[in-house]
Order: structure tokens, then sequence, then C-alpha cells
């Protein structure tokens, strides 16, 4: 059961929350949203039942019981599993925030890891893993291969059934644990941990255990960053997981229109090609190559997105030529003499 189907605990008052899902199901949501207010008359401290009026009333028009609804959700639930704040700012009531709620991300894709694949391949005809890997192979030479790459968000491990060919260790890293329960099962991971790239260095969880900065010679992010606004934060943390002259690997959804990011109707980030590269070169990448491609489907329309290869260009190679060979293959040679002496 979805947590936003989640029992009041009174018998009467979940029968009014079924009987207002079938009102707004046959298209009455203000009916529906009657209905729900009689139920939670009966439950007030039903987080649940609140984040389902806000539902009813925004279908119906009625934007300000909406948002009313929704700030009692969130003295219900501060931690935000309902994304109540995404909500709000896509009502317009409320700037859009920088990240959604970390709480509202682990339990959408605890929810969603059994279904995962079927829904997300299947379904939608998802296969940025494979674009953004062939992608990849094109411009960092076929023949490459990588020490140690990181998964960011690596989900059931799609990403990382693409490259396990061309990697010595992969290590993923995923905010929900039934995801990386999932990614498991493959048997493909050197390392899998739970992390959340909204956070800091310090506290995100990739550099847990006396897990090193600086170690990986790729780290990508497969269908992460429209789960994130800014991306200051997953930026900072792919440049301290970054080797000197490695590779970022990521994809995004773009927008219309406009630069910088937007929250779209989906609840995911949107970002645009000036903005990414803005916020590359910020954070000491320079961006290799770019493919505008789809990111999936949504009904019968294709949602566009970006590839994005970039390499690492500051640090302690500060002002070095890293389009050159035969300083990345030195750099390498001695990156694999630390690894094996440590």
């Amino acid at each position: 059961m979805r947590h936003d189907q989640l029992s009041s605990g009174d018998a009467t008052a979940d029968r009014r929350a079924d009987y207002a899902r079938m009102l707004d199901e046959g298209g009455d949501p203000a009916a529906a949203a009657e209905l729900m207010e009689q139920a939670l008359e009966l439950t007030p401290g039903w987080p649940a039942g609140w984040f389902q009026l806000s539902q009813y009333r925004s279908r119906a028009n009625n934007v300000a019981g909406a948002a009313s609804a929704l700030q009692t959700l969130l003295e219900l639930d501060p931690d935000d599993l309902f994304g109540a704040h995404l909500k709000l700012a896509l009502l317009g009531v409320t700037a859009v925030p920088a990240a959604p709620p970390s709480r509202y991300v682990e339990a959408l894709f605890d929810e969603y890891a059994d279904r995962f694949e079927i829904s997300l391949v299947e379904r939608l005809d998802y296969c940025i893993p494979e674009k953004l890997t062939a992608l990849l192979r094109r411009i960092d030479t076929a023949d490459r291969r990588y020490d140690l790459a990181v998964d960011l968000g690596c989900g059931t491990g799609l990403f990382g059934i693409e490259i396990r060919d061309r990697v010595d260790r992969l290590e993923g890293f995923d905010l929900s644990a039934n995801m990386l329960a999932k990614a498991q099962e493959k048997g493909i991971y050197d390392l899998l941990a739970q992390a959340d790239l909204s956070l800091g260095p310090d506290t995100s969880g990739l550099f847990a255990d006396g897990l090193a900065r600086h170690r990986a010679d790729l780290v990508a992010a497969a269908d992460v960053m429209m789960y994130l606004g800014s991306l200051d934060t997953v930026l900072l943390l792919a440049a301290e997981l970054i080797a000197p002259l490695g590779i970022l690997a990521f994809s995004v959804e773009e927008p219309d229109e406009g630069d910088g990011y937007i929250l779209a109707e989906s609840m995911r980030y949107q970002h645009s090609e000036s903005y990414i590269r803005t916020q590359l070169a910020q954070f000491g990448f320079r961006c290799l190559a770019t493919e505008k491609t789809a990111i999936r489907k949504d009904g019968a329309k294709r949602v566009p997105g970006i590839l994005f290869i970039a390499r690492r260009t500051r640090g302690k190679t500060e002002n070095c030529d890293l389009s050159d060979r035969s300083a990345f293959l030195t750099y390498r040679s001695c990156r694999k003499r630390e690894l094996r002496a440590s």
C-alpha cells in the first residue's frame, strides 16, 4: 500500500475516504473533498487524509483550500513524507525549494522498488543507462577501463549493468534501502550503501566508514538530477569523489524554455543546458560532450533530456592541460600504484 493510502485507524473515516476516492475518480473532486473533510473530522491527526484532501481541493481548483490542507499536513508530518513543500510550490504559494524533502524521495523509491524496472523500462521506454554508456564510450575512448566507478542514485542497478564490464571496482549509492536491495540481487557491485545526495560531503554517506575522497575515475548519475533542484550539493559531492582527470556522466530533464531549474508538474526538476554548463565550470568540470535525447515517455509524450559528459579539471591538477592523453596516462599509472599500496 502506498503511504498516501495508509489507514486512519478509524473504520468509519476509512470508509468515507474510500467513497471520496471513488467520487474523485468519477470526476467530482469537489464532492470528494467534502466527504474527505468529514473523514478528517473523525481523525484530525491523519497525515495521509490531509494529503488526499489537498489533492481533491486542488483538482477542484480550490487553491487556497489545498494550500491550507498542505500546511496542516506539514504540522503533522514535519519530515514531509508526502512532498507537501513541492506541492505548495506547484500551487504557487511558496518558492520552489532547492531540493525535495529527503524523506519524500526515500519513501517514493522504497514503494517503487518492486515494480521499478517493469514500469520504467518496459512501459516508459527508459533507456538512459544504455544511452549514457554509449556516449561515454564515444567520448572517453572506446577501449578505456576504469579503476573505480561510483554510481550515484544507482537504483536497481541499471547503469551498473551497462558499465560493469569496463570497471575494476563498482560502488553504488542510493537513498532508498529497497532499491539497494534490488541492486544487491544483481551481484554486480563491489559496494552498495545508503547515501543522501542533498547533503554535504561529511553527512551524505559517500565518505562513511573510511571511504576516501577523490577515489573514483568515473562518477555517474543516470536519471538522478531531476530529483534535485539546485545542483550545488551533488556537484560538490562529485568533485570530492572524482580523482583529477576523472569523468562525470549524468542526465537531466530539459525544460521547454528559460534558464536555471524549474519544478515540473511531475514533481521532478528540469535543468537548462546553460545552467548545467555554468554549474559544471563553477565546480571544476569541463564539459566534453552533450546529447539531447528522450528520457522516457509520459503518457503519449516523450520527456526531453540532455546527457552530459564532463571531466574534472581542478584540484591537484589545476592549470594542467587535461585534454593531453599522456597526462592522463601518467596520472592513471600513479593512481594504480596508490590503489595497490592502500
